[in-house]
């Protein structure tokens, strides 16, 4: 069955409103937080528990989005949750609160990307999945950049009831999107990667332990986001103390960011062709360690713009690549979402453990030590990389390697 054009519009609008609506305050946190008295090391220590606590909850999200006949509320339930945690940080910073509720809003928010990945493979099947992968980062970079600019212009006139308003407003919409999806439309047996007329139920880890091309893959984008989680943050909290802006710092930061990002999605027709995957991939990673170069080189807040450009188009790529490598290497198999949120728990562990690191280089020895050190660590990732993409099933006979 054909995905309806209603319902592919409808998946469009969730990750352009998501793009607001998943991650609450998101970036912002940082940056508000800095302002408040917060320390890098605080800081550092509330994102290392929540990347805990995402982890914790990640494998069984992926194993209920592999059994769940019920996506779209696996989408809704959390994106409500997260709002509400973010307005209460907004109203009391205090840290127990902000501890306590950003704990809720990680665990809550593991559940969306294993849901909205088998939402789309199951509305388009395993053929046209790349592509639509590319359509659905277009959304949600789009969104990225009007909704930030949206914050920007909410805090600077109306302050913080701005920011809280415009994301209540944006979750509603995303809430209104997902239920726009036709549920009958969602085939749930391809929604998790089984073979046409298979009877088995999804995949546990041990077989997923057997797919040696899915290790390297997960040890690569653990290696990437070990280095490259921290630096967005620590810019945002470098320039914002200096600048005593926070949200409207922040959001110029991420909105260059996800302009590249946008400019990665909608090339993604072209990257994900198979003469193109490998040295997408590669492009991906490398640009972190450029990125942690020129930062550690230059102070100015002028850098932002190069930094943030390399940093777009790295999370970019790797945001189409990752699902869509996933998907390759488990196809047939029956547990794409178990094996998605496998790969996404083992590359969070890589982020999480990086935030304490990170907040002690810089208490220590200074922002430019921190990027120079964390960019660095990418150059580890390619060559992680280098086995899973020798190993990469042709488009067209790609079968499970569980």
């Amino acid at each position: 069955m054909r995905p309806s054009s209603s319902s592919l519009l409808a998946l469009g609008l969730l990750n352009f409103f998501l793009a607001d609506a998943r991650d609450g305050l998101g970036p912002f946190l940082d940056a508000y937080l800095s302002t408040k008295g917060w320390s890098p090391m605080d800081l550092g220590l509330l994102a290392t528990i929540g990347g805990v606590l995402g982890l914790v909850a990640g494998v069984p999200a992926g194993a209920l989005a592999d059994r769940s006949r019920h996506k779209r509320l696996l989408v809704a339930a959390p994106v409500t949750l997260i709002t509400l945690m973010s307005l209460f940080c907004l109203v009391s910073p205090s840290h127990w609160v902000v501890f306590s509720t950003q704990a809720l809003a990680a665990v809550a928010g593991v559940l969306i990307g294993p849901a909205v990945a088998g939402i789309t493979l199951g509305l388009v099947g395993p053929q046209r999945f790349g592509r639509q992968l590319g359509h659905n980062e277009s959304w949600n970079h789009a969104g990225n950049l009007l909704l930030m600019a949206a914050t920007w212009a909410a805090s600077a006139w109306l302050g913080l009831p701005g920011v809280a308003g415009l994301m209540i407003a944006t979750t509603a919409a995303a809430i209104g999107a997902t239920l726009a999806i036709a549920a009958n439309r969602i085939d749930h047996a391809a929604a998790r990667g089984m073979a046409a007329g298979a009877a088995t139920g999804p995949g546990s880890l041990p077989a997923l332990a057997r797919n040696r091309p899915l290790l390297w893959l997960s040890l690569a984008l653990a290696l990437f986001h070990f280095g490259n989680a921290p630096l967005a943050r620590l810019i945002a909290q470098q320039f914002a103390v200096q600048m005593q802006r926070p949200f409207e710092t922040t959001a110029l930061i991420t909105m260059m960011s996800q302009l590249a990002a946008l400019a990665a999605a909608l090339a993604a027709p072209w990257l994900l062709r198979p003469r193109w995957v490998k040295v997408a991939a590669a492009l991906a990673l490398l640009s972190l360690p450029i990125r942690g170069l020129l930062a550690w080189r230059f102070a100015d807040f002028w850098m932002i713009y190069p930094v943030q450009l390399l940093d777009g188009v790295g999370v970019g790529l790797l945001g189409i690549l990752t699902p869509f490598l996933v998907e390759r290497l488990t196809r047939g198999s029956g547990h794409f979402n178990l094996a998605l949120a496998a790969v996404m728990t083992v590359q969070g562990i890589g982020a999480a453990t990086s935030n304490l690191v990170a907040g002690y280089l810089v208490l220590h020895y200074g922002y430019p030590v921190a990027y120079l050190a964390h960019g660095a660590v990418a150059l580890a990732a390619l060559a992680a990389l280098a086995p899973a993409l020798r190993r990469l099933p042709p488009e067209g006979n790609a079968s499970a390697q569980a």
